[in-house]
């Protein structure tokens, strides 16, 4: 895991190139490094994962022969962050083909196997990536992103109109310059003008909208696309899709007994993959479902536990085998949980109980927002882009990470959009819900998965009646709405496949692959990556990505419970309670009693400061009577603290992140 940079078509000097390079140099603490020849630049900062010594350092020259050379007869010059998790299995088989290697790393093994398939080879790796192969024979860079955009990856145009500019070349044909980075803060040093994207960062409704586009929030830079690849020359960029989910959809066993089976297979051996790691491994677990099974499974592994009894041999590519585990880090019993003394957002004693079970340690990082505030303004300017909920608590709980020693986390991300873990996702299936079993299926779900305690996130109806007649009404409204918002229109609704799924599964894939998720994966980048910390989600492998698309809603809401085809599979190695616990709360900022109490002095003192006062990109008025409103009213809720946040961060961005870029 680590940065990347770089230019094609433009010679940049040494030091704005370093400059370039250390913007990101929280992404990669342990080494960095440059490539220069002619017109082209390559540059890394390096977070060391796998092969720790200076054989998996970059850019890493490769002689186009099957060997690492740092020589002038070296062909190719990469620059790579991820990690490909199967790069044992791939390793295998190039060698197999005469391939040699001079590392233990999965960056050389990217090397190699672009020589041997160019552009095919994604079509191999199970991982997350984003990298940069220039071929100094032909003059043409290779670049790709991972089929669901878990790193992130950013381009801007340096063309004769201006730094920044791509106006006049429609997919950047006939570009003088082309830069690349891993973030967007990478890329400003390059740029005549560094200016906001208006109508991105000022309208909180989209803030789930824009990640899966080439939109910004700055102007001028572009987000490479998921799923894809480019080849880009003096000629311009040409960049194709290669990676479609619904191009992919799996057949599944018919019983729900036989899919629980699958899943678990794949679960545990995603999971096995992603142990992989040269440095210590652990978990950010919050007591829910999802993190919890995740490091349930592996206890499980790291006891020398099968991922099937039917578990595929060794050398497959896509599966960790039974003997290819050499590389697995048994080191594993790193528990880390944020806690959130006296508010509805606390969930210490789920965890708790997770860890007792499992007989390990865990360490509870309290969340101060009081001790934290002071650092507001650099989370900000890490996180960079704008969202919906403060950055505190994440950049707090992957800082304590880091700190602990714990630089590769194994979490739980990716379930909630894939299998139906929000209540606002899967209460619609009621459309698809025939009689009064399978509508109880999907209300019970529903009602059970809010607190019953009164707090600002528990449901005030829970008559079934109730919750199903205000759903319908809400439906209404919604279709309404969304015909004066093409922006909420999902990309896939005119593919065939897509409309052949139940409405669960539509709500699901748009979540998944248009909306949430793919603005989740880009935060929880942020949060592990300002703080030298690499997040693996063994959800988001992507065979569990195309199984749970291809499950019809009964099997995600099996007998009443939300993500119920993961509570079957993995309650055998989990305690029963945390399996089959009903209530969600999620990891999120208790914002609403932080406005009351902690932070109280903080908000006022911004709504009356005279920048904000002055900020153009906010109403300050408007924002003012909400943050009021919020610090004023004993009942109010979570979704007003969080909107008296989003209409708040517009001026919080532009002062930590805008200001700060143009300086």
């Amino acid at each position: 895991m680590c940065g990347i940079f770089g230019v094609i078509n433009r010679k940049v000097n040494k030091d704005v190139a370093d400059k370039c390079i250390d913007q990101m140099s929280h992404r990669g603490p342990d080494g960095r490094g440059l490539w220069q020849e002619k017109g082209t630049t390559l540059g890394h900062r390096r977070l060391s994962i796998l092969d720790l010594s200076e054989g998996g350092a970059q850019p890493m020259l490769y002689d186009g022969k099957g060997r690492v050379n740092t020589g002038e007869d070296a062909r190719y010059v990469l620059s790579f962050n991820g990690e490909i998790f199967n790069f044992i299995e791939i390793r295998n088989e190039l060698e197999g083909r005469g391939y040699t290697f001079r590392s233990d790393s999965d960056s050389e093994v990217i090397l190699a196997s672009f020589v041997e398939w160019k552009e095919r080879c994604l079509e191999k790796f199970n991982g997350m990536w984003a990298f940069l192969i220039w071929d100094r024979l032909e003059e043409k860079l290779f670049i790709a992103r991972d089929r669901f955009g878990v790193k992130p990856l950013f381009y801007t145009f340096l063309g004769s109109q201006g730094s920044g500019s791509d106006k006049g070349r429609p997919d950047g044909v006939g570009a003088d310059g082309i830069a690349f980075g891993s973030e967007m803060k990478v890329l400003t040093p390059l740029m005549d003008e560094v200016r906001a994207n208006r109508e991105l960062v000022t309208d909180p409704d989209r803030t789930v909208f824009y990640e899966s586009t080439d939109e910004c929030v700055i102007k001028g830079i572009k987000r490479f696309p998921a799923g894809s690849y480019a080849y880009a020359d003096k000629n311009g960029i040409k960049i194709e899709r290669y990676w479609n989910t619904l191009d992919n959809l799996v057949d599944v066993p018919s019983s729900y007994e036989e899919q629980v089976e699958l899943f678990r297979e794949l679960f545990l051996d995603a999971c096995k993959l992603r142990m992989r790691s040269d440095v210590t491994i652990g978990t950010a677990l919050s007591g829910g479902l999802d993190s919890s099974a995740t490091i349930c499974a592996m206890a499980h592994l790291a006891a020398g536990g099968s991922v099937n009894a039917r578990e595929t041999a060794a050398g497959s590519p896509d599966r960790a085998g039974g003997s290819a585990d050499a590389r697995m880090n048994r080191d594993w019993q790193h528990a880390y949980v944020a806690t959130f003394p006296g508010t509805t957002m606390d969930e210490s004693e789920y965890a708790r109980k997770v860890t007792d079970f499992l007989g390990i340690d865990n360490t509870f990082v309290t969340i101060d927002p009081a001790a934290a505030i002071d650092k507001l303004d650099d989370f900000i300017y890490l996180f960079e882009d704008v969202y919906l909920t403060s950055p505190i608590p994440m950049m707090i709980l992957y800082g304590a990470l880091r700190e602990g020693g714990t630089l590769v986390t194994i979490d739980g991300h990716g379930a909630d959009e894939l299998f139906g873990g929000y209540t606002f996702d899967f209460i619609h299936a009621l459309r698809d819900a025939k009689g009064g079993s399978e509508r109880n299926m999907v209300l019970d779900a529903y009602i059970g998965s809010f607190p019953k305690d009164g707090s600002n996130i528990s449901l005030k109806n829970t008559g079934k009646s109730s919750v199903y007649f205000n759903y319908m009404k809400r439906r209404l409204k919604d279709r309404l709405r969304s015909k004066s918002e093409g922006y909420k229109r999902v990309r896939a609704a005119d593919d065939p496949r897509y409309e052949r799924m139940d409405t669960l599964n539509k709500i699901l894939y748009a979540s998944s692959h248009e909306t949430i998720l793919p603005t989740l994966l880009r935060n929880y980048d942020r949060y592990s990556m300002a703080n030298g910390v690499e997040i693996r989600m063994p959800f988001m492998d992507y065979r569990i990505v195309t199984l749970a698309m291809s499950l019809g809603w009964k099997s995600k809401l099996h007998g009443g419970f939300s993500k119920s085809i993961i509570r079957d599979a993995m309650a055998p190695f989990m305690p029963r309670d945390i399996a089959y616990r009903r209530t969600k709360i999620g990891f999120n900022t208790p914002i609403v009693e932080w406005m009351k109490g902690p932070l109280k002095e903080y908000f006022t003192d911004v709504i009356t400061s005279s920048s904000f006062r002055n900020c153009d990109l906010i109403d300050p008025s408007a924002v003012a009577d909400r943050i009021t409103q919020v610090i004023n009213d004993d009942g109010a809720t979570f979704a007003q603290g969080e909107q008296a946040w989003s209409s708040l961060y517009p001026y919080l961005w532009e002062r930590n992140v805008l200001d700060r870029l143009c300086n």
